[in-house]
């Protein structure tokens, strides 16, 4: 079939290399606009795009896909099939109605579960054992359409936002090619989604990650695993945000206030909550790189018996 991807992300990038891999041909790939990042807010492309343009693939970058001119191009590239996977824009009826085979998606869940836009996240946050990948046919609703093929996948308490969105990219571009046969032969049958299962995954928010010690350590656990690498889950230390990263949990009864720092060691920092302990293992102090526990202690003076949180 004639594919073309739609895609912005890391996560789409696995996809994209697979289905070059295939037996199909990307006619294209549509990504977002270059964005401006880092302090200095150059212009820099989509790690979709940049793996596009090394494959020397065609690359289209709408600013709304959805405008008329878009739609244009679109239709003038005559795809069979088009393939979206962390595209970052809700594609109207009519660009779904452009390739007569329809549109397919990998989605970060185990739909109808953690519709939206970070799944992967809530997921963790959530406190989830299992999780996975969908495949679907789109429709004009978030993450509603006909699922196609699924692929679970256990979430262990060594799991970081990082290290499972890597494992379900990777699920999901395995998953993708065998959608796609599927549908080349017509073995596949769309099912719809129990909509009384649905449940969303909105967008991240930066003060989310602010950790209230009132909480339990489980939930604090989850939280901090859930924010890394982005945007962290964060404290107040001497008057500045402290991210906190690689957290162990124990969950025995905790003696000391909320917030208390009762240990530091090389083991890593052993701080009360309202319920059991988190030992955290690597922090970054505001404008700092992230580092471990022992690099922290011998430029900065944490001790026990010291207070976390405004």
């Amino acid at each position: 079939m004639k594919v073309l991807f739609l895609g912005t992300s890391e996560f789409s990038c696995p996809s994209l290399e697979s289905l070059l891999e295939s037996a199909h041909e990307v006619i294209g790939v549509v990504t977002q606009p270059d964005r401006p990042k880092g302090r200095g807010q150059k212009l820099s492309p989509s790690p979709v795009k940049s793996l596009a343009l090394a494959k020397t693939l065609p690359v289209f970058q709408p600013e709304r896909v959805r405008d008329h001119s878009s739609l244009g191009v679109l239709k003038s590239l005559h795809p069979d099939l088009m393939v979206v996977v962390a595209y970052g824009q809700i594609l109207s009826p009519a660009v779904l109605a452009v390739p007569p085979r329809g549109c397919v998606n990998v989605h970060a869940s185990l739909l109808p579960k953690f519709r939206g836009a970070a799944p992967i996240a809530r997921a963790i946050l959530g406190g989830e054992t299992r999780t996975g990948v969908t495949t679907m046919l789109m429709d004009a609703g978030m993450d509603t359409g006909p699922i196609l093929l699924t692929a679970e996948t256990s979430v262990e308490e060594s799991d970081t936002q990082g290290t499972l969105h890597d494992r379900l990219a990777r699920m999901g571009a395995h998953l993708l090619v065998q959608t796609l046969e599927g549908l080349e032969k017509g073995t596949l049958t769309a099912l719809p989604q129990d909509l009384s299962l649905a449940t969303y995954a909105p967008k991240i928010q930066r003060e989310e990650g602010r950790i209230n010690w009132q909480t339990p350590a489980r939930q604090l656990f989850n939280l901090v695993r859930a924010f890394d690498p982005w945007p962290g889950a964060f404290t107040v230390w001497a008057g500045r945000s402290l991210k906190l990263f690689q957290p162990r949990l124990s969950e025995e009864e905790a003696q000391e206030a909320p917030g208390t720092v009762v240990q530091t060691s090389a083991a890593g920092l052993r701080i009360a909550t309202s319920h059991g302990y988190l030992l955290i293992r690597e922090l970054q102090l505001e404008n700092r790189p992230r580092m471990g526990v022992n690099e922290f202690l011998r430029g900065y003076p944490l001790k026990p018996g010291m207070q976390l949180g405004a």
